[in-house]
C-alpha cells in the first residue's frame, strides 16, 4: 500500500509544532509571570527550574519551521510573507529573552533590566505566535500560488484576541509547572495564578471557539452540520475534563496533575484547528497535497525525520527525567 507522503510530513510539521507549544510554552509562560514574582530569590528559583530544559525545547521550532519549508515550500513563502511582521518580532522576542536569560545572572545591580528584558520576550514572542495563529485561522489571501494580501492583514480584532490567548495560556503552563517544580510560598502564589490564568484560558478558549465558525463558512459546517457535529462535540466535552482536572488538582493541592490538566487543554486545542483545517494547509487557500513537494523529496526527507525525531524525543526525554522532581533553593545554574 502507498504511503500518502504530504499527510504523513503534515502530521510530522503537526507534532513538531505541538510539541514546541506545549514545552516551550511553560518556559515562556515562566517568563510572562516575573511581575508577579518581585523578589529576585524566587526570580532565581524560577530561571532555575527552566534552565535545564528550555534551551532544547525549541528544538522543536526549528523542527517545525525546517520540515516546512522542506515539505511544503508553497505553504512557508506564502505563510512567511503575509506574516513576515509577528515572526520576525517572535524570532526578536526569543533572542532577546535568550540573551536576558544568560546575563542576568552577571550582574546584581543591572539584574532588574535583564529581568524585564526576559519578561518582554518572553511575552512578545507569546503574542506574536498567537497573532501567526489567529491571522492563519482567519485565512491568508493566495492567488496563483503567491500572497496576495495586504502588509497589514495579519493584524485584526481577533488575531489580537489569539495572541491575548496565547499568553494567558502559556502563563497558566507556567504557572503550574512552578506548582509541579517549587515549594513554600513560590508554590502557593504560583497556585493561585495557576487558578487565575486558568480561568482565563477557558473564557478565552471559549470567545475564540466561539467567533472562529462565523469567520468561516467551513469552520461552522465542520463543527456544526450533521454528522460532523457528533464527532466534534467531543472536543469541548474532553476540554471540561481537563478543566476539572486542572480545578480538583489545584485545590487538592496536587503538584503534576494541575500541569498536565493544562498540557491537556492545549493539546485538544490543537486538535481542534487540525478539525478545523483539514484538508486544509492554508485554510481554504492550499490543501495538503497541493502544497506539498514532490513525493521523491518527501520521501528523502522522511528518512531523516525517521532517524532524528527518536533521538530528539530521547535526549528530550532524558533530561526532563534527571532533573525531576522539586528544585532545590540551595542549588541552579549559573
Amino acid at each position: 500500500m502507498a504511503i500518502d507522503l504530504p499527510t504523513v510530513w503534515a502530521g510530522i510539521i503537526a507534532f513538531s509544532v505541538l510539541a514546541y507549544v506545549v514545552l516551550d510554552g511553560f518556559d515562556l509562560g515562566v517568563g510572562i509571570l516575573f511581575p508577579f514574582f518581585p523578589h529576585r530569590g524566587d526570580r532565581d528559583l524560577m530561571t532555575n527550574s527552566i534552565a535545564p530544559v528550555w534551551d532544547g525545547n525549541e528544538t522543536w521550532l526549528v523542527m517545525g519551521g525546517g520540515g516546512l519549508l522542506a515539505a511544503f515550500p508553497v505553504v512557508y513563502g506564502t505563510v512567511l510573507s503575509a506574516l513576515y511582521m509577528p515572526i520576525i518580532l517572535m524570532l526578536l522576542g526569543l533572542v532577546f529573552r535568550g540573551v536576558a536569560f544568560e546575563f542576568r545572572w552577571r550582574t546584581i545591580r543591572g539584574s532588574i533590566w535583564w529581568d524585564v528584558g526576559f519578561w518582554l520576550g518572553s511575552t512578545v514572542a507569546a503574542f506574536c505566535q498567537g497573532i501567526a495563529l489567529g491571522a492563519l485561522v482567519q485565512g491568508i489571501t493566495i492567488v496563483d500560488r503567491s500572497y496576495a494580501g495586504g502588509w497589514w492583514d495579519w493584524l485584526t480584532p481577533f488575531t489580537i484576541l489569539t495572541g491575548l490567548a496565547v499568553v494567558i495560556g502559556y502563563a497558566l503552563l507556567g504557572a503550574t509547572w512552578l506548582n509541579l517544580k517549587t515549594t513554600g510560598s513560590l508554590q502557593a502564589r504560583a497556585r493561585t495564578l495557576s487558578m487565575i490564568t486558568g480561568a482565563g484560558t477557558l473564557g478565552l478558549i471559549g470567545i475564540v471557539s466561539l467567533w472562529s465558525p462565523f469567520i468561516n463558512a467551513s469552520y461552522f459546517e465542520r463543527w456544526f452540520a450533521f454528522p460532523a457535529a457528533y464527532y466534534s462535540a467531543f472536543v469541548p466535552l474532553m476540554l471540561a475534563g481537563c478543566a476539572f482536572a486542572l480545578w480538583q488538582g489545584l485545590t487538592a493541592d496536587k503538584h503534576l496533575q494541575p500541569f498536565l490538566a493544562a498540557l491537556g487543554l492545549f493539546v485538544i486545542s490543537f486538535v481542534g484547528i487540525g478539525i478545523s483545517f483539514y484538508p486544509y494547509i492554508v485554510p481554504t487557500a492550499l490543501t495538503i497535497e497541493e502544497a506539498a513537494a514532490p513525493d521523491s523529496s518527501l520521501q528523502f526527507l522522511l528518512v531523516g525525520a525517521v532517524v532524528l525525531i527518536p533521538v530528539i524525543l530521547a535526549y528530550t526525554g532524558y533530561a526532563y527525567w534527571v532533573f525531576r522532581g522539586k528544585m532545590d533553593p540551595e542549588e541552579g545554574y549559573h
